[in-house]
């Protein structure tokens, strides 16, 4: 199939090209084509060839130009008209302004015969994309969900932050929070160890295990300690019972047994103290000195980062709402025969009928967006572009903790954007940022602060 290319096309197109529609979203455009228009490309190409040429008999480059026709001849030719076809049907797509889905596909028609044929003729079937009005403004209404930050989820926060710092002691006592380093022996119909049994060293987490019988009977052991316990009630599955254990899984699923474990020593993670070096920790030496500061721009943190779930939140609600208010009509008998052409493996009509649903929802999306980008002239700048990318960079340092050196950011930055697939993403990013601001500036969004629970319930 073609595809497009951003290449400058032949000066002087004689070509005889004219448009069929069809309907409004279907149209065929049919390229009539004769020998001025071909020759003084294919000949230089014949020539070029000839200078590269190597036959027995003849010095390099002095092939004649004759024998070069006859032997590749053919093909040059139809290398040529592949080129002259590409350049000529998207610029006549451009200058005439067509707003086309997908790609032009090659009519079937009356196989060319290139070696007989002078004068030929091309049939190009393109889809047109759908003619629209969309207004921004106060009758499009959408739900602008955000998260409540009360005192419990910062509570919760808390709780986290502390846990993530905590400290590792080694109590006397197991308890709810603990793991327990263990010996285990298998047990014969005695109770006695089994020669040649399992034995493995491993832990054992509170928290981990399922069993209500397993739980109550390791909590309140001590090091040293020996219980003994079924090993269906220790272990929910054969593959539990096989990675913890080391064993076959064929032997897992089978076996049958008690097991004997001997405590060897209790670990627990206590949650770190809400002090200045928790402080410290978390926002760098003196940054944060009370606790209320500390709670104060931990609420800040978590309304900054739910903003942007209710951004993502909004901007689904805006394309579901576009899309189904609009029932924008597609050429699909067109793009699913493209789909089936581009998609880079074999498709059945099962699979495309299947995805075709939501590749249509997408592709509605897109001409939305792209209206309403063009109908509001939003521009996006390269400055604009190189502080997005910095602010995506910074975002994943934060992740881990870390706050990088400005001159490593820029280089970064530069970097992402002169990759084109990279600074493609980061463009689209902020177009949609852009027509999401829009859509905020002028339609009218009806606030709905929910609990976090109930904000992702159904996110």
């Amino acid at each position: 199939m073609l595809k497009k290319h951003y290449l400058c096309p032949p000066k002087f197109l004689r070509m005889n090209i004219t448009k069929h529609e069809i309907d409004s979203l279907n149209a065929e455009i049919k390229i009539a084509v004769a020998p001025a228009d071909y020759e003084g490309k294919v000949n230089e190409a014949i020539k070029k060839v000839q200078r590269q040429a190597s036959l027995p008999g003849f010095r390099p480059g002095k092939v004649p130009t004759g024998l070069i026709k006859k032997q590749y001849g053919t093909q040059i030719l139809v290398d040529e008209m592949n080129k002259l076809l590409q350049d000529t049907i998207y610029k006549y797509i451009e200058e005439n302004n067509l707003e086309i889905l997908g790609n032009p596909l090659p009519k079937d028609q009356t196989p060319v015969d290139f070696e007989k044929q002078k004068e030929f003729e091309f049939v190009y079937e393109i889809g047109l994309a759908p003619k629209f009005n969309l207004q921004l403004d106060k009758s499009h209404s959408f739900n602008y969900k955000t998260v409540k930050i009360d005192d419990a989820l910062v509570e919760k926060y808390i709780k986290d932050v502390r846990k993530n710092y905590g400290k590792p002691v080694n109590p006397e006592v197991s308890g709810e929070k603990d793991v327990l380093f263990v010996d285990i022996n298998e047990l014969d119909e005695n109770n006695t160890i089994k020669a040649g049994g399992i034995f493995k060293s491993t832990s054992v987490s509170f928290e981990r295990l399922t069993n209500e019988k397993a739980k109550a009977k390791i909590l309140g052991l001590k090091k040293d300690d020996k219980l003994v316990i079924d090993i269906n009630e220790l272990y929910e599955t054969a593959l539990d019972k096989s990675v913890s254990l080391g064993i076959d899984k064929e032997v897992a699923e089978n076996i049958q047994c008690n097991l004997q474990l001997t405590v060897k020593n209790i670990a627990r993670l206590d949650e770190a103290d809400l002090d200045q070096e928790l402080f410290d920790k978390v926002y760098g030496a003196g940054n944060i000195k009370t606790e209320e500061e500390f709670r104060e721009k931990i609420k800040s943190e978590l309304a900054l980062m739910f903003k942007a779930d209710s951004e993502r939140f909004l901007k689904t609600e805006v394309e579901k709402n576009l899309v189904e208010s609009l029932k924008l009509q597609l050429p699909d008998s067109f793009l699913k025969r493209w789909l089936k052409v581009v998609n880079e493996k074999p498709i059945t009509e099962e699979e495309l009928e299947k995805d075709y649903p939501n590749y249509t929802k997408a592709m509605q999306w897109r001409l939305i967006e792209n209206k309403i980008i063009k109908d509001n002239e939003i521009k996006v700048s390269n400055d604009e572009a190189i502080e997005e990318a910095k602010l995506f960079i910074r975002s994943e340092y934060a992740k881990y903790g870390q706050q990088p050196d400005e001159a490593e950011v820029d280089k970064i930055a530069k970097d992402l954007l002169s990759r084109e697939k990279e600074a493609q993403r980061i463009f689209e990013n902020l177009y949609s940022k852009k027509v999401l601001e829009l859509v905020k500036l002028n339609c009218t969004l009806t606030a709905n602060e929910v609990s976090y629970d109930d904000f992702f319930k159904n996110n």
